[in-house]
């Protein structure tokens, strides 16, 4: 089973969970508790290289986590997760797998995912806008990811899955030549 598979067995499991009524633990709440643990694991070569050998015991391996996890709060589910994974040899795919999770959420909440590129760092009222933009020509709900890409002259070019919403000054100035090549 490749990684990508693994990432998305548990990332399903975890969303079926909190997403289940009567969850003990909001979606979002799993995901930022998760994150921090994350944060933790990577920021700390000792941790990580405790908790990913095999030399060291699973029993030793729970002992630090919930310890972490009383540090960061975590919930019981959160807990719980991350010692399926450690019971199953899967705290190195913890990256892949929180990556997947909001994926999967974003899906079952009914979000759709942008990358939106500006040529400069939008304001508040520019994102509402480009925000209520996509979400009329999508019939979604967006999540915004953006990104300042200093290549653009001007505008932003947004992607929600394979179709990119080109709004460049490059993008309109491609378009007006075709137009005019077209018209010759």
């Amino acid at each position: 089973m490749t990684v990508s598979a693994v990432a998305t067995r548990y990332a399903e499991a975890l969303a079926d969970v909190v997403t289940a009524g009567g969850s003990a633990l909001a979606p979002q709440d799993a995901l930022n508790q998760l994150s921090a643990f994350h944060a933790a694991l990577v920021g700390s070569p000792e941790l990580y290289n405790a908790l990913t050998s095999p030399a060291v015991p699973a029993s030793r391996k729970k002992a630090a986590l919930a310890r972490i996890g009383d540090v960061l709060g975590l919930s019981k589910i959160a807990r719980n997760f991350l010692f399926v994974l450690i019971d199953h040899h899967r705290i190195r795919a913890l990256s892949e797998i929180l990556e997947t999770f909001e994926v999967v959420l974003d899906e079952r909440l009914g979000f759709a995912r942008a990358e939106v590129s500006s040529a400069r760092e939008l304001n508040d009222a520019q994102r509402s806008a480009l925000n209520q933009t996509l979400e009329q020509l999508t019939g979604k709900r967006i999540r915004m990811r953006l990104t300042v890409d200093p290549a653009l002259i001007g505008g932003v070019v947004a992607r929600i899955g394979s179709t990119v919403y080109d709004g460049s000054v490059r993008g309109q100035l491609s378009s007006l030549e075709r137009r005019l090549s077209a018209e010759a």
